[in-house]
């Protein structure tokens, strides 16, 4: 039996600031989540144990009082591109065996301009883009129109609303500028897919595997991912456009697997894609830290494959520690 230390934060991890947007936390975990993800340490046959916010660790550090046998950190930080490699940083230097990707591979991923090019430089396609941190910088883009505007170091789809698809370069303009404005970074445009929103689920080592693809459901009128759009007590038509079959999946699979082997991600990770209007996939984002929430993708593939939540993490857990030698 290993102990292993879970970094975290919860929705309550840290005050809210007079100039936050309103999803500034939205990336932090409910109670429901930590307490699902101790289920399937324990299912392992491990011993879970809670280190807290990365803050809480360096102070644990400081004071040398940190005893588990390797460490999984879910948290986001804050404020800047490198916030979810805090953990990762300190576990380095503490000696403390990690599993999930490194500091490196974090800031990085964060990064959805940086990614771009790593990922299309390993043969993945992505659409048609580049990062802009004014308004002028955004009307001198030579991009078709309609364009997708993102925060270009954020995940859990922060920045995101129904006016990120913008038709026109004034609406680009003005979208850009309130990106660089609330959330105090530049903003990543797209060309805009208008076709299937798929996710795939990568986990394991030497090699890695995709888990079956998800579809996600679409915003029937701008045809953006549901989960970004939807607000509590609103009920949007949706679509669901995509026709998944064996060959698509296939395509998707392979494409998941070369980005996370071209951006070192270790132990599972997440990649999403779009389709273009005639069915063609191109990558969107990937993130090494997913959420483990139990209604999550790894909930929802557990389900699919017909077994818990708690056996499906407990297998990725295995997994990682076997990597680090610390498993058979």
């Amino acid at each position: 039996m290993a102990s292993i230390g879970i970094v975290y934060e919860l929705h309550d991890a840290y005050p809210r600031r007079p100039d936050d947007p309103a999803d500034a936390h939205v990336e932090y975990e409910p109670l429901a989540t930590l307490l699902a993800l101790e289920r399937a340490i324990a299912h392992a046959g491990h011993r879970p144990v809670r280190l807290g916010r990365p803050r809480d660790l360096l102070d644990a550090a400081a004071k040398g009082d940190i005893h588990v046998g390797a460490a999984l950190s879910i948290a986001e930080g804050y404020g800047s591109r490198n916030r979810e490699a805090w953990a990762p940083v300190l576990l380095e230097m503490l000696a403390i065996p990690q599993l999930g990707s490194d500091a490196l591979t974090l800031s990085l991923s964060l990064d959805k301009a940086w990614t771009r090019a790593v990922v299309a430089e390993a043969g993945v396609p992505v659409a048609p883009g580049a990062p802009a941190a004014s308004a002028g910088e955004a009307r001198a883009l030579a991009l078709p129109l309609p364009c997708f505007v993102k925060p270009r170091w954020e995940g859990t789809a922060k920045g995101i609303d129904r006016g990120s698809r913008v038709e026109t370069r004034d609406a680009l303009a003005a979208a850009v500028a309130r990106v660089v404005e609330r959330y105090r970074q530049p903003a990543l445009v797209e060309a805009f897919l208008p076709g299937a929103e798929y996710t795939v689920t990568v986990i394991g080592n030497d090699p890695p595997r995709a888990l079956p693809v998800l579809q996600r459901a679409l915003e029937a009128d701008t045809r953006i991912g549901l989960h970004a759009v939807e607000e509590p007590g609103a009920a949007l038509a949706h679509v669901t456009p995509g026709a998944l079959d064996a060959a698509l999946e296939a395509e998707l699979a392979a494409l998941a697997l070369r980005a996370f082997r071209a951006l070192a991600c270790r132990d599972f990770a997440r990649a999403d894609f779009k389709c273009d209007a005639v069915g063609r996939p191109f990558f969107l984002e990937i993130n090494p830290l997913p959420t483990f929430a139990p209604d999550g993708s790894f909930g929802i593939l557990a389900e699919l494959a017909g077994r818990s939540y708690e056996s499906l993490v407990a297998e990725v857990i295995e997994l990682g520690l076997r990597r680090l030698g610390l498993a058979p």
